[in-house]
């Protein structure tokens, strides 16, 4: 019998603590943040749980030879659950983003929707691959931004996107090892995301205010200290375990960059509080993997 602890390792539940942040981030960077935000996150989260069914539900061959131990192959939950789970999910995130944010949200959720589904069924395993789940991040963050200036929030869905790009090219050889070659790539891609992030400032605050000035590239930095040193450690070995090990840092690690894109956005104590949510990520990540 399929247990709420089944479902919850499906959709990788603690995973989802990296998700409201991007809409948070979003929606600070096009001056949109309000009760509508959390509506929206909420939705981003459906959406994200409805990614991992569908993605398992799509890999049930594979996995039932490289990872048995997963809730499908090893016959704890059954495909027909998992997709129709993946479904229904995704149909309450597109309520949810209507009814939370109207037709502007509905925009942007209905693509990132296709994109999450083209992920799963289409591009995983093809070149495209981290390219469309680039795209997915980026379009949450701009799903909270879509009650403001859509525009103002296309510097930081750029930075998320290419944050989540790196961890998809990582996650790729989860199962089989890396050469050195591929987290160089994105350790330096890595570098280049906190240098963007911590210049993220809107402003330069002067006088007692200067320390707030100092709070996105605080953040950048502990973001960057979590996940690059992850990946500095495949460089050094990458075997399987390490590569899962980055990927894992990459998923648990985004809040930080996500409150440091939130900071800039000046809105500092909401970007300490997105951040927040990197120590909880990692602390249940160690009871279900985010991967």
């Amino acid at each position: 019998m399929t247990t709420l602890a089944d479902l919850a390792e499906l959709v990788r539940a603690p995973a989802a603590l990296s998700v409201p942040g991007d809409v948070v981030a979003g929606a600070a960077a096009a001056g949109a943040l309000g009760p509508r935000t959390a509506g929206l996150a909420g939705a981003s989260v459906l959406l994200y749980w409805a990614g991992m069914a569908a993605n398992d539900w799509a890999d049930r061959g594979l996995d039932a030879v490289e990872r048995p131990e997963r809730p499908i192959p090893s016959g704890r939950v059954t495909p027909a659950t998992a997709v129709g789970l993946a479904a229904g999910l995704t149909a309450a995130g597109l309520g949810l983003a209507a009814a939370a944010g109207g037709r502007r949200a509905t925009a942007v959720a209905l693509p990132l929707a296709a994109a999450v589904w083209g992920y799963d069924l289409a591009a995983k395993n093809t070149a495209a691959g981290p390219a469309v789940m680039a795209a997915c991040r980026g379009l949450d963050v701009l799903l909270g931004a879509s009650g403001g200036r859509l525009v103002r929030a296309v510097p930081a869905a750029l930075t998320v996107a290419a944050h989540t790009w790196t961890v998809t090219a990582l996650s790729r050889r989860e199962v089989t090892g890396a050469d050195a070659a591929l987290p160089r790539r994105t350790l330096a891609g890595t570098a280049l995301v906190a240098l963007a992030a911590a210049a993220s400032r809107r402003t330069t605050p002067a006088g007692p205010r200067a320390g707030v000035a100092l709070l996105p590239a605080a953040l950048a930095g502990w973001y960057a200290a979590g996940y690059g040193g992850a990946q500095a450690r495949v460089v050094a070995d990458p075997s399987a375990g390490r590569v899962r090990a980055a990927v894992g840092a990459g998923i648990t690690g985004l809040p930080a960059l996500q409150g440091a894109l939130t900071a800039g956005a000046g809105a500092g104590p909401l970007g300490l509080a997105v951040a927040a949510a990197a120590p909880l990520a990692r602390r249940l990540a160690r009871k279900l993997s985010p991967t």
